[in-house]
């Protein structure tokens, strides 16, 4: 795909991330974001696609665990029981972001994309965690755990979540973990 832009990921994320913006257009779906891991990369990816104004409507970047329980609420017990990096904490900012964006998608990323975090041999460097919120209802909760740089991580994680968002527009399914 060639492009004037300069962005941020490789060009197999862009290509993804602009086929499911095609999908979402053509479904008049819009989509928000909100993010830690990927620090507002993926909603950065999201603006520059063509037609972007059609789909997405913004994102909100909550890195530290202070913010999430700022504009969240997440609770000092949650955070403590779960850690600012893990599915529960995911799925609660993914319901939240309600309350800022009135989108038909709400996608919500946490984890861990270099040491320092609540990294574990459970949950090791390169741990991702997706919640979507999609119409009807429907959600998609997905763990990954990727290998590289903190760049090369964030690009995967980019790449993955556009192809699921791109597999849950085109089928009729009730809520997924995949």
């Amino acid at each position: 795909m060639e492009s004037d832009i300069q962005t941020q990921v490789n060009d197999t994320a862009l290509e993804i991330v602009a086929e499911c913006g095609r999908i979402m257009a053509q479904q008049n779906l819009k989509i928000a974001f909100v993010e830690s891991a990927t620090a507002g990369w993926m909603a950065s990816e999201f603006s520059l696609i063509p037609d972007s104004g059609k789909v997405f409507l913004g994102g909100l970047v909550c890195y530290d665990a202070d913010t999430k329980k700022d504009l969240f609420g997440i609770t000092d017990e949650i955070i403590e029981q779960y850690t600012p990096e893990s599915a529960e904490v995911t799925k609660l900012l993914a319901e939240g972001l309600g309350n800022y964006f009135k989108s038909d998608i709400a996608v919500a990323v946490t984890g861990l994309t270099a040491p320092g975090g609540s990294e574990t041999r459970e949950k090791p460097v390169g741990t991702i965690f997706l919640h979507i919120i999609l119409p009807g209802n429907r959600y998609c909760a997905h763990r990954e755990v990727f290998h590289g740089s903190p760049k090369e991580i964030i690009n995967q994680t980019i790449e993955r979540t556009g192809k699921l968002l791109t597999e849950l527009l085109k089928v009729n399914s009730k809520n997924l973990v995949l």
